[in-house]
């Protein structure tokens, strides 16, 4: 087991009318996470559940926006989205590996969505025939 601590940004910054929180890191690592991403992978029990096999679907988040970034000590921020959900606290560590999964778990979650019949874009209805 590592005694290193979780990456902790050097910066964050929300950037509102494009809908991006930008992550900067010691290492190198930057990334511009899109907050329906940010929001269908939030950490919260709503979310993920309680546990295996409980998580819940995000769908129709294609046009949330995150209203408030706060920090939650020194190990953390809390979201504060458009759409009300405001209950997941994303540690340093997580926050790093949504950045640096981005590619698979964006892939892996529309897989999900077109498998279940819902959209990203909560106006539209998909009908299997």
């Amino acid at each position: 087991m590592s005694n290193e601590s979780p990456p902790r940004p050097l910066s964050i910054k929300l950037h509102r009318v494009r809908r991006v929180l930008e992550l900067n890191y010691a290492d190198g690592g930057q990334w511009q996470l899109p907050a329906e991403y940010l929001r269908v992978f939030s950490p919260s029990a709503e979310v993920r559940g309680h546990g295996a096999g409980q998580e819940e679907l995000q769908w129709g988040k294609k046009a949330v926006a995150i209203e408030r970034v706060e920090p939650v000590g020194n190990y953390a921020i809390q979201l504060s989205y458009d759409d009300g959900h405001d209950t997941g606290i994303y540690a340093w560590d997580y926050l790093y590996r949504l950045g640096s999964e981005y590619d698979s778990n964006w892939s892996d979650y529309l897989q999900r969505l077109a498998r279940a019949g819902v959209s990203r874009d909560p106006s539209v209805q998909i009908l299997k025939l």
